[in-house]
């Protein structure tokens, strides 16, 4: 069954981090998951991306890896994201 993530950021520019997201979007569809990044319309330093993946574990597995980190770091990401995972 898959779950629904909300993942909130604070990042430098939306554009810049919009650009570095979807470059990304490969990989999360050779693991399953897909999403779609938002700025919020408030707050133009803040982004929402709304991810859909086939698991808890599948999406946490893929969130460690290293190399997302560099693509966050290059995309103007400031604080760690807050995650929350969500069911039906």
């Amino acid at each position: 069954m898959s779950i629904t993530v909300l993942i909130s950021v604070k990042i430098k520019d939306f554009e810049n981090y919009k650009a570095a997201f979807d470059s990304n979007a490969s990989a999360r569809e050779e693991v399953g998951i897909s999403g779609r990044a938002y700025r919020n319309a408030d707050d133009p330093n803040h982004a929402i991306v709304i991810a859909t993946a086939p698991s808890k574990e599948v999406f946490v597995g893929f969130f460690a890896n290293p190399d997302l980190k560099q693509i966050q770091q290059k995309a103007g990401v400031l604080s760690p994201p807050e995650i929350t995972f969500l069911s039906s």
